[in-house]
């Protein structure tokens, strides 16, 4: 999907999607609050992953209702022009860019009162509850989204290759509260794996994709080489993240 599904015309600076001139947009406020943030005060990749999920929920339990629920997470990118700073006020703006047959893509332009400022795009795959699987999009999810992806076609195809055989290898200790109502890992606990262990700062362009979930109980080891890392659940990937430095 690099140069593919993410490829567009964003604002300055920014490789994503522009915000549509017509269709439906959300917008949601956050301060960046002591819990979210590192030793030297700058927003945490997983808490910033949790603000994503969060108007992302809000805006689809507004427009669609009980269906919101019904989404997993398959592929986010991330552009850091600068991240947000302890106490920033951000205002979250999000949209639908992409339409698939049974996922979309959402946008979300986060941009700080104090020159914070992240664009980011996901790829959500929409399922059936009582089977997990993936299900057609509903109708009435292409006439609130439709009109603000403007035709525009993506794909939920991962493309970050297996992990290299002999990568050093890293054990991760799972915790209660890293589980959320489903019973998986939560999508935003990945994004604390690798911050561990890839280089964040202003710049940089990271890519995390999701092959399946974590469940109790299963041994988690990181394998890191240069600027990858794979999440491993009993030795099967179950998410990959890329970081692009910045040019």
């Amino acid at each position: 999907m690099p140069g593919g599904t993410f490829a567009g015309v964003g604002v300055s600076g920014s490789t994503l999607p522009a915000a549509p001139s017509d269709g439906r947009t959300y917008a949601g406020s956050r301060a960046v609050r002591l819990g979210d943030v590192t030793p030297k005060g700058r927003l945490r990749l997983d808490a910033l992953a949790r603000y994503l999920q969060d108007v992302a929920n809000d805006d689809a339990t507004d427009a669609i209702g009980g269906d919101a629920m019904a989404w997993v997470v398959r592929k986010t990118v991330l552009e850091l022009h600068q991240l947000p700073v302890f106490r920033e006020p951000l205002t979250l703006t999000t949209w639908g860019s992409g339409l698939g047959s049974r996922w979309a893509e959402r946008r979300t332009s986060v941009v700080g009162e104090r020159g914070g400022r992240v664009e980011a795009a996901s790829i959500w795959v929409h399922v059936d509850l009582a089977t997990g699987r993936p299900k057609k999009l509903l109708p009435a999810f292409a006439d609130v989204y439709g009109p603000s992806a403007a035709g525009r076609e993506v794909t939920a195809r991962l493309t970050h290759p297996d992990a290299p055989p002999g990568a050093p290898r890293h054990p991760w200790p799972l915790r209660f509260a890293d589980f959320d109502v489903v019973a998986h890992v939560n999508n935003a606990v990945y994004w604390a794996m690798v911050e561990e262990h890839l280089d964040v700062r202003a710049g940089t362009t990271l890519t995390l994709e999701y092959r399946g979930g974590i469940d109790r109980h299963q041994a988690v080891e990181v394998a890191v080489t240069g600027d990858a890392v794979w999440i491993l659940a009993d030795g099967a990937v179950a998410a990959s993240a890329s970081a692009e430095p910045p040019r």
